[in-house]
Protein backbone atom coordinates (compact mmCIF):
# COMPACT_ATOMS: atom_id res chain seq x y z
CA UNK A 1 0.00 0.00 0.00
CA UNK A 2 1.24 3.55 -0.85
CA UNK A 3 1.22 5.50 2.35
CA UNK A 4 3.29 8.40 0.76
CA UNK A 5 0.33 10.85 1.05
CA UNK A 6 0.07 10.25 4.89
CA UNK A 7 4.21 9.93 5.76
CA UNK A 8 5.73 12.22 3.41
CA UNK A 9 7.62 15.25 5.06
CA UNK A 10 6.68 17.82 2.61
CA UNK A 11 3.09 17.12 3.02
CA UNK A 12 1.16 20.48 4.85
CA UNK A 13 -0.20 19.75 7.97
CA UNK A 14 -2.28 22.63 9.42
CA UNK A 15 -0.52 25.39 11.63
CA UNK A 16 -1.65 26.01 15.19
CA UNK A 17 -2.94 29.12 13.92
CA UNK A 18 -5.05 27.50 11.29
CA UNK A 19 -6.22 25.10 13.90
CA UNK A 20 -7.32 27.54 16.34
CA UNK A 21 -8.89 29.45 13.52
CA UNK A 22 -11.28 26.16 12.85
CA UNK A 23 -11.68 25.87 16.73
CA UNK A 24 -13.13 29.34 17.09
CA UNK A 25 -15.45 29.24 14.01
CA UNK A 26 -17.02 26.30 15.78
CA UNK A 27 -17.13 27.93 18.71
CA UNK A 28 -18.71 30.70 17.52
CA UNK A 29 -20.82 28.73 15.76
CA UNK A 30 -21.83 26.22 18.63
CA UNK A 31 -25.63 27.29 18.28
CA UNK A 32 -26.14 26.35 14.92
CA UNK A 33 -24.07 23.04 16.10
CA UNK A 34 -26.00 21.91 18.41
CA UNK A 35 -29.13 22.90 16.86
CA UNK A 36 -27.93 20.32 13.84
CA UNK A 37 -27.75 18.39 16.14
CA UNK A 38 -31.08 18.61 18.19
CA UNK A 39 -32.49 18.27 14.52
CA UNK A 40 -30.86 14.73 13.61
CA UNK A 41 -31.51 13.35 17.65
CA UNK A 42 -35.17 14.06 16.66
CA UNK A 43 -35.55 11.67 14.58
CA UNK A 44 -35.28 8.36 15.78
CA UNK A 45 -33.58 5.99 14.23
CA UNK A 46 -34.05 2.53 16.15
CA UNK A 47 -31.25 0.01 14.44
CA UNK A 48 -34.94 -2.51 13.49
CA UNK A 49 -37.43 -0.03 12.44
CA UNK A 50 -36.81 0.18 8.86
CA UNK A 51 -39.75 3.33 8.52
CA UNK A 52 -37.84 5.22 10.97
CA UNK A 53 -34.51 4.26 9.57
CA UNK A 54 -35.71 5.94 6.04
CA UNK A 55 -37.14 8.93 7.82
CA UNK A 56 -34.17 9.22 9.42
CA UNK A 57 -31.82 9.50 6.82
CA UNK A 58 -33.97 11.56 4.69
CA UNK A 59 -33.64 14.23 7.18
CA UNK A 60 -29.65 13.56 7.82
CA UNK A 61 -29.39 13.78 4.09
CA UNK A 62 -31.21 17.25 3.60
CA UNK A 63 -29.35 18.63 6.45
CA UNK A 64 -26.07 17.83 5.21
CA UNK A 65 -26.55 18.95 1.64
CA UNK A 66 -28.72 22.31 2.89
CA UNK A 67 -25.12 23.00 4.94
CA UNK A 68 -22.75 21.35 2.14
CA UNK A 69 -24.09 21.73 -0.90
CA UNK A 70 -25.38 19.42 -3.50
CA UNK A 71 -22.47 16.68 -3.73
CA UNK A 72 -20.87 15.94 -6.42
CA UNK A 73 -21.92 11.93 -6.44
CA UNK A 74 -24.60 10.64 -4.47
CA UNK A 75 -25.52 6.66 -4.09
CA UNK A 76 -27.82 4.68 -1.88
CA UNK A 77 -27.38 1.23 -1.30
CA UNK A 78 -30.76 -0.52 0.12
CA UNK A 79 -30.43 -2.59 2.93
CA UNK A 80 -33.31 -4.67 2.98
CA UNK A 81 -35.17 -5.32 6.48
CA UNK A 82 -32.20 -3.33 7.83
CA UNK A 83 -31.32 0.54 7.47
CA UNK A 84 -29.91 1.99 3.57
CA UNK A 85 -26.23 3.23 3.53
CA UNK A 86 -26.30 6.63 1.67
CA UNK A 87 -22.56 7.80 0.11
CA UNK A 88 -22.11 11.70 -0.48
CA UNK A 89 -18.91 12.93 -1.99
CA UNK A 90 -18.23 16.83 -2.31
CA UNK A 91 -14.85 17.73 -4.40
CA UNK A 92 -11.62 19.18 -2.85
CA UNK A 93 -11.79 22.50 -2.43
CA UNK A 94 -10.75 25.55 -3.26
CA UNK A 95 -11.17 24.58 -6.85
CA UNK A 96 -12.33 26.29 -9.66
CA UNK A 97 -16.09 25.35 -10.65
CA UNK A 98 -14.86 23.68 -14.15
CA UNK A 99 -11.64 21.76 -12.47
CA UNK A 100 -14.22 20.33 -10.14
CA UNK A 101 -14.90 16.95 -12.19
CA UNK A 102 -11.26 16.15 -12.25
CA UNK A 103 -10.52 16.83 -8.26
CA UNK A 104 -13.52 14.19 -7.65
CA UNK A 105 -11.90 11.49 -10.29
CA UNK A 106 -7.82 12.34 -9.72
CA UNK A 107 -8.24 12.52 -5.97
CA UNK A 108 -8.18 9.90 -3.45
CA UNK A 109 -10.87 11.36 -0.77
CA UNK A 110 -11.12 11.34 2.70
CA UNK A 111 -13.97 9.20 3.92
CA UNK A 112 -16.08 9.98 7.21
CA UNK A 113 -17.97 6.59 8.23
CA UNK A 114 -21.00 7.69 10.33
CA UNK A 115 -23.94 5.44 11.76
CA UNK A 116 -27.29 6.55 11.92
CA UNK A 117 -28.85 3.89 14.11
CA UNK A 118 -29.37 4.18 17.24
CA UNK A 119 -29.75 1.27 20.33
CA UNK A 120 -32.82 3.60 21.26
CA UNK A 121 -36.36 2.52 20.88
CA UNK A 122 -39.16 4.15 19.01
CA UNK A 123 -40.75 6.38 21.91
CA UNK A 124 -37.62 7.12 24.08
CA UNK A 125 -37.87 11.01 23.08
CA UNK A 126 -41.42 11.41 24.62
CA UNK A 127 -39.56 10.53 27.76
CA UNK A 128 -35.92 11.58 27.23
CA UNK A 129 -35.79 14.70 25.33
CA UNK A 130 -32.41 15.85 24.19
CA UNK A 131 -31.48 18.79 27.07
CA UNK A 132 -28.36 20.56 27.94
CA UNK A 133 -27.19 20.93 31.65
CA UNK A 134 -24.18 23.31 31.99
CA UNK A 135 -21.62 21.53 29.44
CA UNK A 136 -23.31 18.24 29.50
CA UNK A 137 -25.74 17.81 26.57
CA UNK A 138 -27.86 14.73 27.01
CA UNK A 139 -30.36 12.78 24.91
CA UNK A 140 -30.55 9.49 22.66
CA UNK A 141 -27.47 8.64 20.38
CA UNK A 142 -26.42 12.46 20.87
CA UNK A 143 -23.25 10.55 21.83
CA UNK A 144 -22.75 7.32 19.75
CA UNK A 145 -22.83 8.70 17.66
CA UNK A 146 -25.12 11.11 16.10
CA UNK A 147 -22.75 14.01 16.97
CA UNK A 148 -20.66 12.31 14.11
CA UNK A 149 -22.42 13.31 11.49
CA UNK A 150 -23.15 17.15 12.58
CA UNK A 151 -19.29 17.08 13.82
CA UNK A 152 -18.10 16.07 9.44
CA UNK A 153 -20.52 18.67 8.47
CA UNK A 154 -19.16 21.28 10.18
CA UNK A 155 -15.37 20.39 9.80
CA UNK A 156 -15.78 21.02 6.36
CA UNK A 157 -18.06 24.08 7.12
CA UNK A 158 -14.86 25.13 8.95
CA UNK A 159 -12.44 24.76 6.22
CA UNK A 160 -14.63 26.26 3.33
CA UNK A 161 -14.56 29.19 5.97
CA UNK A 162 -10.74 29.51 6.55
CA UNK A 163 -9.99 28.95 2.73
CA UNK A 164 -8.08 25.88 3.46
CA UNK A 165 -7.48 23.56 0.86
CA UNK A 166 -8.97 19.84 1.30
CA UNK A 167 -9.05 16.63 0.23
CA UNK A 168 -12.05 15.58 -1.31
CA UNK A 169 -14.68 14.60 0.88
CA UNK A 170 -17.35 11.51 1.29
CA UNK A 171 -19.89 11.13 4.10
CA UNK A 172 -21.05 7.00 4.44
CA UNK A 173 -24.13 6.95 6.49
CA UNK A 174 -24.72 3.39 7.58
CA UNK A 175 -27.84 1.88 9.37
CA UNK A 176 -26.88 -1.13 11.10
CA UNK A 177 -23.74 -1.01 12.81
CA UNK A 178 -25.59 -1.48 16.36
CA UNK A 179 -26.69 -4.96 15.26
CA UNK A 180 -23.62 -5.91 13.19
CA UNK A 181 -23.27 -3.88 9.65
CA UNK A 182 -25.32 -7.01 7.56
CA UNK A 183 -25.93 -4.33 5.13
CA UNK A 184 -23.39 -1.94 5.88
CA UNK A 185 -19.99 -3.74 6.19
CA UNK A 186 -19.75 -4.40 1.84
CA UNK A 187 -21.06 -1.19 1.39
CA UNK A 188 -17.92 0.46 3.88
CA UNK A 189 -15.39 -1.92 2.85
CA UNK A 190 -16.24 -0.77 -1.06
CA UNK A 191 -16.44 2.53 -0.77
CA UNK A 192 -13.03 3.20 1.90
CA UNK A 193 -10.58 1.23 -0.65
CA UNK A 194 -9.60 4.05 -2.39
CA UNK A 195 -9.95 6.46 0.33
CA UNK A 196 -6.57 8.01 1.69
CA UNK A 197 -7.49 8.06 5.01
CA UNK A 198 -10.93 6.96 6.44
CA UNK A 199 -12.05 8.78 9.82
CA UNK A 200 -14.54 7.21 12.26
CA UNK A 201 -16.14 10.26 14.31
CA UNK A 202 -17.37 7.44 16.84
CA UNK A 203 -17.58 8.74 20.78
CA UNK A 204 -13.81 8.82 21.72
CA UNK A 205 -12.04 7.83 24.67
CA UNK A 206 -12.27 11.29 27.31
CA UNK A 207 -11.02 12.87 24.33
CA UNK A 208 -8.62 10.39 23.26
CA UNK A 209 -9.02 7.65 19.88
CA UNK A 210 -8.84 4.61 20.00
CA UNK A 211 -6.40 2.84 18.19
CA UNK A 212 -7.24 -1.03 19.33
CA UNK A 213 -10.47 -2.93 19.28
CA UNK A 214 -11.67 -6.36 20.46
CA UNK A 215 -13.14 -8.43 17.85
CA UNK A 216 -16.34 -9.82 18.06
CA UNK A 217 -18.17 -13.27 18.14
CA UNK A 218 -22.16 -13.98 18.63
CA UNK A 219 -23.77 -17.27 18.90
CA UNK A 220 -27.12 -17.53 19.30
CA UNK A 221 -28.00 -20.85 20.58
CA UNK A 222 -31.19 -22.92 21.24
CA UNK A 223 -32.17 -26.75 22.58
CA UNK A 224 -35.34 -27.90 21.10
CA UNK A 225 -37.10 -30.40 23.34
CA UNK A 226 -40.70 -32.29 24.11
CA UNK A 227 -42.86 -30.43 26.61
CA UNK A 228 -44.26 -32.17 29.08
CA UNK A 229 -46.67 -32.15 32.61
CA UNK A 230 -44.22 -31.87 35.48
CA UNK A 231 -46.20 -33.51 37.71
CA UNK A 232 -48.13 -35.98 35.59
CA UNK A 233 -46.10 -37.61 33.32
CA UNK A 234 -42.54 -35.67 33.70
CA UNK A 235 -41.19 -39.07 32.08
CA UNK A 236 -42.87 -38.06 28.74
CA UNK A 237 -41.21 -34.79 28.28
CA UNK A 238 -36.84 -33.82 27.39
CA UNK A 239 -36.14 -30.27 29.17
CA UNK A 240 -34.43 -28.32 26.90
CA UNK A 241 -33.66 -25.92 29.90
CA UNK A 242 -32.20 -28.62 31.78
CA UNK A 243 -29.96 -29.58 29.05
CA UNK A 244 -28.76 -26.08 28.02
CA UNK A 245 -28.26 -25.64 31.57
CA UNK A 246 -25.77 -27.74 31.34
CA UNK A 247 -24.33 -26.99 27.95
CA UNK A 248 -23.64 -23.27 29.37
CA UNK A 249 -20.52 -23.84 31.59
CA UNK A 250 -18.89 -25.41 28.60
CA UNK A 251 -19.78 -22.04 26.77
CA UNK A 252 -18.03 -20.12 29.21
CA UNK A 253 -15.03 -22.01 29.46
CA UNK A 254 -13.92 -20.98 26.39
CA UNK A 255 -12.69 -17.37 27.92
CA UNK A 256 -8.96 -17.02 28.10
CA UNK A 257 -8.62 -13.52 29.85
CA UNK A 258 -4.97 -14.12 29.71
CA UNK A 259 -4.94 -13.31 25.75
CA UNK A 260 -7.97 -10.89 25.82
CA UNK A 261 -11.02 -13.60 25.22
CA UNK A 262 -14.17 -12.89 27.37
CA UNK A 263 -17.03 -14.87 27.09
CA UNK A 264 -20.87 -13.91 28.29
CA UNK A 265 -24.24 -15.04 28.29
CA UNK A 266 -26.10 -12.53 28.06
CA UNK A 267 -29.63 -13.78 28.52
CA UNK A 268 -31.12 -17.46 29.20
CA UNK A 269 -34.76 -18.47 28.36
CA UNK A 270 -36.86 -20.70 28.13
CA UNK A 271 -40.04 -23.31 28.86
CA UNK A 272 -43.46 -21.85 29.84
CA UNK A 273 -44.28 -22.21 32.79
CA UNK A 274 -42.88 -23.90 37.05
CA UNK A 275 -44.86 -27.03 36.26
CA UNK A 276 -44.22 -27.68 32.66
CA UNK A 277 -41.20 -29.59 31.35
CA UNK A 278 -39.47 -26.94 28.90
CA UNK A 279 -39.53 -27.83 25.22
CA UNK A 280 -37.54 -24.85 24.38
CA UNK A 281 -34.40 -22.58 25.94
CA UNK A 282 -32.26 -20.53 24.27
CA UNK A 283 -29.00 -17.81 25.09
CA UNK A 284 -27.02 -15.20 23.36
CA UNK A 285 -23.37 -15.25 23.68
CA UNK A 286 -21.31 -12.23 23.17
CA UNK A 287 -17.21 -13.02 22.74
CA UNK A 288 -14.65 -10.27 22.90
CA UNK A 289 -11.17 -11.30 21.29
CA UNK A 290 -8.09 -9.42 20.75
CA UNK A 291 -6.43 -11.44 17.91
CA UNK A 292 -7.38 -13.61 15.32
CA UNK A 293 -6.26 -16.71 16.33
CA UNK A 294 -8.84 -16.17 19.09
CA UNK A 295 -11.66 -15.42 17.30
CA UNK A 296 -11.31 -18.55 14.90
CA UNK A 297 -11.19 -20.87 18.17
CA UNK A 298 -13.94 -19.94 19.89
CA UNK A 299 -15.91 -19.35 16.79
CA UNK A 300 -14.73 -23.05 15.44
CA UNK A 301 -15.58 -23.98 19.19
CA UNK A 302 -18.98 -23.10 19.48
CA UNK A 303 -19.97 -24.39 16.02
CA UNK A 304 -18.70 -27.81 17.27
CA UNK A 305 -20.64 -28.08 20.27
CA UNK A 306 -22.92 -30.64 21.31
CA UNK A 307 -25.13 -31.68 23.67
CA UNK A 308 -23.53 -33.05 26.78
CA UNK A 309 -24.77 -36.96 27.82
CA UNK A 310 -26.76 -37.63 28.94
CA UNK A 311 -28.88 -34.94 26.85
CA UNK A 312 -26.74 -35.99 23.63
CA UNK A 313 -28.47 -39.83 23.95
CA UNK A 314 -31.86 -38.34 24.39
CA UNK A 315 -33.40 -37.98 20.18
CA UNK A 316 -35.93 -35.67 21.46
CA UNK A 317 -33.13 -33.14 22.34
CA UNK A 318 -31.72 -31.08 19.38
CA UNK A 319 -29.04 -28.26 19.31
CA UNK A 320 -29.50 -25.99 17.28
CA UNK A 321 -26.65 -23.27 16.34
CA UNK A 322 -26.07 -19.26 15.03
CA UNK A 323 -22.38 -18.45 15.21
CA UNK A 324 -21.48 -15.26 13.48
CA UNK A 325 -17.53 -14.17 13.96
CA UNK A 326 -19.68 -10.90 13.59
CA UNK A 327 -16.23 -8.30 13.25
CA UNK A 328 -12.56 -8.98 13.31
CA UNK A 329 -10.22 -7.45 15.90
CA UNK A 330 -8.65 -3.95 15.39
CA UNK A 331 -5.15 -3.41 16.17
CA UNK A 332 -2.67 -1.29 14.76
CA UNK A 333 -1.53 -1.57 11.46
CA UNK A 334 1.33 0.23 9.12
CA UNK A 335 -1.18 2.16 7.46
CA UNK A 336 -3.25 3.31 10.59
CA UNK A 337 -0.22 4.17 12.51
CA UNK A 338 1.08 6.69 9.43
CA UNK A 339 -2.46 7.98 10.00
CA UNK A 340 -2.00 8.22 14.03
CA UNK A 341 0.99 10.62 13.65
CA UNK A 342 -0.62 12.57 11.41
CA UNK A 343 -3.41 13.06 13.92
CA UNK A 344 -0.58 13.40 16.65
CA UNK A 345 0.99 16.42 14.94
CA UNK A 346 -2.26 18.21 14.41
CA UNK A 347 -3.21 17.46 18.58
CA UNK A 348 0.22 19.09 19.04
CA UNK A 349 -0.78 22.09 17.36
CA UNK A 350 -3.92 21.90 19.09
CA UNK A 351 -1.78 22.06 22.33
CA UNK A 352 -2.64 18.47 23.16
CA UNK A 353 -1.14 15.16 23.27
CA UNK A 354 -2.44 11.72 21.86
CA UNK A 355 -2.53 8.89 24.00
CA UNK A 356 -4.39 6.16 21.69
CA UNK A 357 -6.47 3.83 23.88
CA UNK A 358 -7.88 -0.02 23.40
CA UNK A 359 -11.59 -0.53 24.38
CA UNK A 360 -13.17 -3.87 24.02
CA UNK A 361 -16.31 -2.24 22.33
CA UNK A 362 -16.09 -2.92 18.09
CA UNK A 363 -16.99 -0.29 15.51
CA UNK A 364 -17.20 -0.30 11.93
CA UNK A 365 -13.69 0.53 11.97
CA UNK A 366 -12.54 -2.99 12.49
CA UNK A 367 -13.71 -3.97 9.42
CA UNK A 368 -11.55 -1.30 7.66
CA UNK A 369 -8.48 -2.50 9.82
CA UNK A 370 -8.40 -5.61 8.41
CA UNK A 371 -8.61 -4.81 4.91
CA UNK A 372 -5.29 -3.44 6.00
CA UNK A 373 -6.19 0.17 5.35
CA UNK A 374 -5.72 3.54 6.88
CA UNK A 375 -8.40 4.36 9.71
CA UNK A 376 -8.63 6.33 12.49
CA UNK A 377 -11.24 5.86 15.03
CA UNK A 378 -13.01 7.41 18.30
CA UNK A 379 -12.57 11.18 16.37
CA UNK A 380 -16.19 12.08 17.71
CA UNK A 381 -17.44 13.44 20.83
CA UNK A 382 -16.38 13.53 24.30
CA UNK A 383 -18.55 11.79 26.40
CA UNK A 384 -19.80 9.41 28.69
CA UNK A 385 -22.91 6.55 28.78
CA UNK A 386 -23.33 5.18 25.07
CA UNK A 387 -26.64 2.87 24.81
CA UNK A 388 -27.11 4.26 28.54
CA UNK A 389 -29.52 6.72 30.32
CA UNK A 390 -27.00 8.84 31.30
CA UNK A 391 -25.55 9.06 27.63
CA UNK A 392 -24.16 12.66 27.65
CA UNK A 393 -21.59 14.35 25.44
CA UNK A 394 -19.44 17.24 27.07
CA UNK A 395 -19.75 20.81 24.68
CA UNK A 396 -16.71 21.86 25.76
CA UNK A 397 -15.39 19.15 24.07
CA UNK A 398 -17.05 19.83 20.37
CA UNK A 399 -14.86 22.94 19.34
CA UNK A 400 -11.65 20.98 19.99
CA UNK A 401 -13.04 17.50 18.20
CA UNK A 402 -14.19 19.38 15.48
CA UNK A 403 -11.03 21.18 14.61
CA UNK A 404 -9.28 18.26 14.85
CA UNK A 405 -11.46 16.04 12.59
CA UNK A 406 -10.72 18.83 10.24
CA UNK A 407 -7.27 18.73 10.15
CA UNK A 408 -7.58 15.31 9.05
CA UNK A 409 -9.90 16.25 5.93
CA UNK A 410 -7.19 19.31 5.01
CA UNK A 411 -4.58 18.63 2.75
Amino acid sequence: MNLEHLTREDTAVLTSAQLLEIQTFITEHLKDVLEDLRRIVQCETPSQDKALLDAGLTEIRALTIERLGEPSHEARTEGGEYGDALELLWPGAPAAADDAAAAVTSEAPVTSVCHYDTVWPAGTLSVWPMSIDGDRLTGPGVLDMKFGIVQTIWAVLALRSAGITHAPVRLLLTGDEEIGSVAGRPVIEAATKDSRVTLVPEPSAGGQPKDRRKGMVFADITVHGVEAHAGLEPENGASAVHALAVLVPEIVALAAPERGTTVNVGTLQGGTGRNVVAGRAECLVDVRVTETAEQDRVADALRALTLPEPYRSDERLRLELQVDANRPPMNPTPASEAAMARLAQLAAGLGRELSPRMVGGASDANFISALGLPVLDGLGAVGEGPHAWHEHLLISGVAPQTALLAGMLAE
